[in-house]
Parts: structure tokens; sequence; C-alpha cells
């Protein structure tokens, strides 16, 4: 299955205050830029258009901030029907309740409901590709309503196929192979593809070379949780001693593992997604940002599990910044800074996700999938000073204008253009209400 794409003609959007990602953050003021077919045709001041062709939307950007759309690189979708169910829960009970006991209870609609309200949560709040983490494949009609939902909010996503933690009569070989023939034909979509198995941290080692071998014979990438046990004390040295170690493996979180593990992630090509608000919250341990940085591995952000920490990119932002203004050099110079942790939002991201040469920057020929803020909004003007700086610690969803996502408005002036919103949010106030009842 692709998704099936339906762009603007053209797109200009004139004069607005551009944030660029790649090689690193820069403002460009003033400045415009093109879309045509889907892709960042030009970037520059005064882009020669004919702004009379009626071909051609013109947006009045001069008072809007233009950036790359964010990339959240670990979220579990499916749990936006549980929103705020663990705020004030730890990881066990988390694990326990969310877990053990709702998790068992989703049905396939409940899914669905579950992941088109994350997408379109994404969406709303800039977030344009999203990797969803979906632990949650109890029967193929699990993973149908999964993926059915990411193409009906038309987010950009890698669907991360996951066995359910405590039902390993799920963990069929035979599911993910009928997933990937049936959606995933093509990497030139919208959706791809990733397995997300339980991994070397909590699982035996017959388990964890069943699966990498899988996804070795299917050609999909790995999303895998990663701890100091407690299977694997060092689970990226026991990847290794079984052959399994190779690129393009995104680690997630990660707080508790030593240096040694990190430079085998760094050495074989492999990148890690952060959730700084959920491992503060749920006390994984130290932030992971600086530490990340300074061994430099890719690093993603993710907002994890919406059950128990805001699932916004400025939030993540603003957490990843603050958790590492102390992790210093001893001068007290931060290792982090804005500009890092806009581009872990943005490029990096991307690159985590294996994205980089389609999203992440405004790159000529990237796709366009971008953010515009509204500049002049109380909480960002005058964003003069730092729009950088103002991006990460100021900004929030309201301030968002458009969403684009391949060219196409997902959001404009302020609001979502999907249809049925109102409906969604109803079924999703009814799957809430039946798997609360029955807990």
């Amino acid at each position: 299955m692709g998704t099936e794409r339906h762009h603007s003609p053209r797109l200009l959007l004139r004069g607005g205050l551009v944030i660029d990602t790649s090689p690193h953050p820069v403002v460009h003021p003033h400045t415009d830029v093109l879309v045509e077919e889907g892709r960042i045709a030009a970037v520059g001041r005064g882009l020669p258009c004919d702004e009379s062709d009626t071909g051609l939307e013109v947006i009045d950007a001069r008072q809007l901030v233009v950036l790359p759309g964010f990339v959240d690189t670990h979220r579990h979708l499916w749990q936006a029907v549980l929103r705020s169910a663990a705020v004030d829960e730890s990881l066990d009970s988390y694990l326990g309740r969310i877990l053990g006991d709702l998790s068992g209870r989703f049905t396939p609609a409940d899914v669905y409901t579950g992941n088109l309200l994350g997408a379109l949560e994404c969406l709303d709040s800039g977030v344009t590709t999203v990797q969803d983490f979906s632990h949650v494949q109890y029967t193929p009609e699990h993973s149908a309503a999964a993926v059915e939902a990411l193409e009906e909010a038309g987010i950009r996503a890698v669907f991360g196929y996951g066995y359910p933690v405590f039902d390993d009569t799920a963990r069929r070989a035979d599911w993910v192979r009928e997933v990937r023939a049936r959606y995933f034909p093509s990497r030139d979509a919208l959706l791809t593809m990733a397995l997300a198995p339980v991994g070397p941290s909590f699982a035996p080692p017959e388990a964890v070379r069943e699966d990498w071998l899988l996804a070795r014979e299917l050609g999909l990438p790995i999303a895998v949780h990663v701890t100091a046990g407690p299977v694997a004390m060092r689970p990226i040295t026991a990847l290794q001693e079984q052959g399994l170690l190779t690129s393009g493996t995104l680690y997630v979180h990660g707080n508790s593992l030593p240096d040694s593990e990190l430079r085998l992630i760094a050495e074989s090509g492999g990148a890690v997604a952060i959730t700084p608000a959920i491992e503060a919250s749920m006390r994984f341990g130290a932030p992971m940002a600086g530490r990340l940085r300074r061994a430099g591995i890719p690093t993603g952000l993710g907002a994890d599990a919406v059950t128990s920490a805001p699932g916004d990119m400025f939030s993540q932002m603003r957490a990843a910044l603050m958790s590492s203004h102390f992790d210093g050099d001893g001068d007290g110079e931060a290792t982090v800074k804005a500009a890092d942790v806009l581009r872990m939002a943005t490029a990096e991201g991307a690159e985590a996700l294996g994205l980089a040469d389609e999203v992440g920057s405004l790159g000529v020929g990237k796709r366009a999938d971008l953010v515009l803020l509204r500049a002049d909004d109380i909480n960002l003007a005058p964003v003069a000073h730092d729009p950088i700086g103002a991006v990460v610690t100021a900004a929030h969803p309201g301030n968002i204008d458009t969403v684009l996502v391949d060219g196409r408005p997902v959001k404009r002036a302020g609001r979502l253009v999907y249809g049925e919103l109102g409906g969604v949010l109803d079924t999703a106030h009814r799957s809430a209400e039946r798997l609360v009842a029955a807990s």
C-alpha cells in the first residue's frame, strides 16, 4: 500500500523567517520557499515567480517562522485513547496497568481510534513524521487497523511492528511477513515499516536472533528499547557477540547503559531515540542528550507515551534542553544548546529513522514537510533576538498556523483540515470509557 498523495499545484511561501536545520540550524530572514509536486523546489530571497499564475498559491509568510516539520522518533500512538491515565505512576505500574491490563483489552477498533487520534495530534502540533512503536499486534486485524489509521491521518510514519509485551502467543513471524507484503511493498510512500521487537534487554538470546534475522529477511530496520538488564546487562555487546549489531538500528532510551555500550552504537552506525519527559517522570536515569552528543550518536526526540507526558515536540525540546543545562564540561559551558535540540527534533531525528534524504531540513529536493509559526503571537514576539531559541523555549502548538506534509496542507489558519475530527473525538471518548470500565 502506498499512500496516495494530493499536492497543491505549486506553493510559494513569500518572505518568511526561515530556519533550516542542516548541516546545522541557521536563520534566513525575509526568505521564500517554493514547493512543487510535494517537494522543496527552491529556497532564497526574492524568488522569481509569476504570482499571477493561477496554478501558484502564494502565502504571505512575512509574519511567520518557517521550519521543517518535526520528526518524532518514538511514540506509542495507540495509547492516545489512554491520555493521562498514568501520569503519577512508576514504570512498573505503567507496565502492569497499561501494557499488562489495558493493552490486552484493545480491540482492532480501539487501535484504529488511538492511532488516528494520536497521528492527528502529531500533525496538529507540527510533528509531520512519527515512528509509531506499535506493540499492540495481538492479531492481524490489530495491525491492519493501526496501519489504516496512519494512512487515513495523512501523516508520514514509520510503522514499528511490535509484539505485545506480555503475550508470547502473538509473537508470530508469519503475521509480520503478511503485514510487510500487504501494506509496505515500496519505500516511496508516506508509510514505511520497521520491526520493533522486545530485544536483548528483555528477551532470551535465541528469540533475539530470530527477530533480527526476520528483520534482515524482510529488509526492515529495527527499533528496540534498551536498558542494562534484566536479561542482558550489556545489550549492545550481546548483539555484537551474536553478529547482529548492524547499522540503521534505532535504540530507545538507554539511560542506564555505560559509555562502552554507547561507543558500540556509534561505531556500528546506530542511532538513539530519547524521550526526556517520560525518562524523567518514570526515573529511567540521568538525561541522555549530552552523553549521546559526546559519543557522536545521531539522536532523535520522542513523546513516547501520552499516558504520562505531553505529546507535542515543543515540550520534548524543552525537557531535553532544561535537563541538559548542568551537563557541562566543567567550565560552565553547556553540552547541549537550543540549536542542538532543534536539530534533534528535525534533521537528526530524520537521520535516526533513515529518512534524512527525504525530510528533516529544507534542502532543495526534500519532501515539503513544513511548519509555519505565527511570529507575532504574544509568547513569541519579538522573535528577532534568537529565533531558534524562541522556537525551542517559548513556542507551543497554539502558535502553529500551517502544517504541510508532502506539500499538502494538513493544518491551515490554526486548525486541522481533517474533516471528521468531531467523530474521531466522540469515538475516542467511547473507547476510553469502555477500556477503563472493563479494567
